[in-house]
């Protein structure tokens, strides 16, 4: 028998600085947020941790690794 794990989701919480349904911003910039929180503080630091499970939440996957890629190239849009 396999032992079934239970798994929790949640969506990332209310953000007044995007209150519209249109979430584009948000993700992008709890991405970039993320970005920056970890050059400073480091990957495992839980404030950073907060912006990540945001922006997992929001963002396709395709954009992710997209921007995941452009970053370790030096190439990303973003100021981080």
């Amino acid at each position: 028998m396999s032992e079934i794990s239970e798994v929790k989701l949640e969506t990332a919480p209310f953000d007044a600085r995007f209150p519209y349904t249109n979430q584009t911003r948000n993700c992008w910039w709890n991405y970039v947020d993320f970005q920056r929180c970890t050059k400073k503080l480091g990957e495992e630091n839980e404030v950073c941790h907060q912006f990540k499970k945001a922006f997992t939440s929001l963002c396709p996957k395709a954009w992710v690794e997209n921007w995941d890629e452009q970053v370790e190239n030096g190439t990303f849009a973003g100021k981080i």
